[in-house]
């Protein structure tokens, strides 16, 4: 008889969900009117106050999430459907009894989850086809100088510190430096541009080593990334990660190079609507595909299928035709990442929270002098403005949120220390355009680029 029961209780539960299919349909819907609504409304807002559109999507989702009004919220952050004001409203309305609601929650959680991962892997597609390889070649060894400076001491200072200062386990210590690498390449370039210093040899080095910051750091990412899915350190294991990331990464921007005429061919043989977006994201999946399945990143996978076609002649008018995609997929990343971030946990009213902020202001610290003494890794340069290189590497951005967002869904980050991320990441992008704007005393003329210092022939 019970073995009787048991095998009937499945098709209850698939009966159950195939019933309530509409109302998670319904609680998706709504999510997502409260998701765009937030991510517009803190955009426009950091727009207004000359921040990163990105930034006020952060803290919008910070508002509409856990920490504030409960109307996106996520079981992986310790919400209840009851917690969840949508959940409150479709139980009111459908006359729902807990049960019912439960599920829809969860059910509802995991399709909002989706559609914040495939942001985030449009996300990468969209910063790989926005790094051009050829800018790189132009900036030298200098930038991937200052690049691998950049992430080495903050990676190191924030792993160390939060291990022996507090404590913190091998992994999420890791994890928690490795979010200390990235540079924000779109928030430096936009302040450098208002002050006329993009073409400087200051803004050429910051920007270059940005892009290559960038680079280093999926390639972290990729690594701690499948540490976490392990929950162990095994050295071998971490020497292959490295190896195969690194390999993965330059293999397919070498083969590339061949496949970038079978694109263009396919691409002008195929006449009907989406003749370039929709192979572009078939290779872009499958990248992610093939990256997840040799136990890296998918997020890997998509960032070098973007730098692949960035080498196409197509590269341009694909780049067009995937931001209207990125703007419908990644503010749910974006908010989702602020909607689970409880920030109460940070409330230093509690003596219990207390430890948790003084590890926010840590990482801010590491994460602004690991980058600062970048500036000083420049030699050959006379006259080079060293601080500005320094704070131009500051801000971190989209990918140190990435950092957060797969450490959250991996379980690999607690609150505190994914809160303490995320603040760190805020207030960096917050410091670096007024620091920047006054080591810069005296803007240029936009237009009248700085003639780079001679560099030793066949650079780069």
């Amino acid at each position: 008889m019970i073995e009787l029961m048991n095998s009937i209780s499945p098709l209850i539960a698939t009966a159950t969900e195939a019933e309530y299919a509409p109302v998670v349909l319904t609680s998706v819907l709504l999510s997502l009117v409260a998701i765009y609504i937030a991510s517009k409304v803190g955009a426009e807002i950091s727009r207004m106050l000359d921040f990163p559109p990105v930034l006020g999507e952060l803290v919008a989702g910070v508002v509409v999430g856990i920490s504030a009004l409960h109307l996106v919220v996520f079981p992986e952050s310790g919400a209840t459907a009851s917690d969840s004001v949508i959940m409150t409203l479709l139980k009111f309305l459908g006359d729902l009894d807990a049960e019912a609601v439960r599920s829809i929650f969860q059910s509802q959680s995991e399709v909002v989850s989706v559609l914040a991962e495939l942001g985030v892997i449009i996300l990468l597609f969209e910063i790989g086809l926005e790094s051009d390889l050829r800018e790189l070649q132009k900036v030298g060894y200098q930038a991937t100088i200052v690049a691998c400076v950049g992430v080495a001491v903050p990676f190191a200072a924030g792993t160390a510190g939060l291990m022996l200062l507090f404590h913190v386990a091998a992994i999420p210590a890791i994890f928690a430096g490795a979010a200390l690498t990235a540079t924000s390449i779109g928030i430096t370039s936009k302040v450098l541009s208002e002050l006329g210093q993009l073409k400087s040899r200051e803004g050429q080095i910051i920007v270059g080593a940005a892009v290559i910051d960038d680079i280093l750091g999926i390639i972290v990412l990729a690594v701690v990334a499948s540490l976490a899915k392990t929950g162990e350190i095994d050295v071998l294991n971490v020497i292959y990660l490295i190896v195969s990331a690194t390999v993965f990464l330059i293999g397919s921007i070498c083969l590339g190079k061949f496949f970038n005429k079978s694109f263009s061919a396919v691409t002008k043989l195929l006449k009907t609507r989406g003749n370039l977006i929709v192979p572009a994201l078939i290779f872009a999946f499958f990248m992610a595909f093939i990256g997840s399945a040799i136990h890296l990143e998918a997020i890997l996978g998509s960032f070098a299928a973007g730098l692949v076609l960035d080498e196409t002649d197509e590269r341009n008018e694909l780049d067009e035709q995937v931001k209207p995609i990125a703007d419908i997929l990644v503010p749910i990343f974006f908010v989702t990442v602020g909607a689970k971030a409880d920030i109460g946990v940070l409330n230093p009213i509690n003596p219990e929270n207390r430890e948790g902020l003084v590890i926010a202001i840590f990482l801010l610290v590491v994460a602004i002098l690991g980058k600062v003494v970048t500036g000083w890794s420049v030699f050959g340069q006379p006259g080079i403005n060293r601080p500005a290189i320094g704070i131009g590497m500051i801000p971190r951005g989209e990918v140190g949120l990435v950092f957060v967002g797969i450490g959250s869904a991996s379980g690999t980050l607690d609150k505190p220390l994914q809160v303490a991320i995320i603040i760190m990441v805020i207030m960096t992008t917050f410091l670096a355009p007024p620091l920047l704007r006054l080591v810069f005393k005296e803007p240029v003329e936009p237009n009248q680029p700085i003639e780079p210092a001679k560099e030793p022939a066949n650079v780069g």
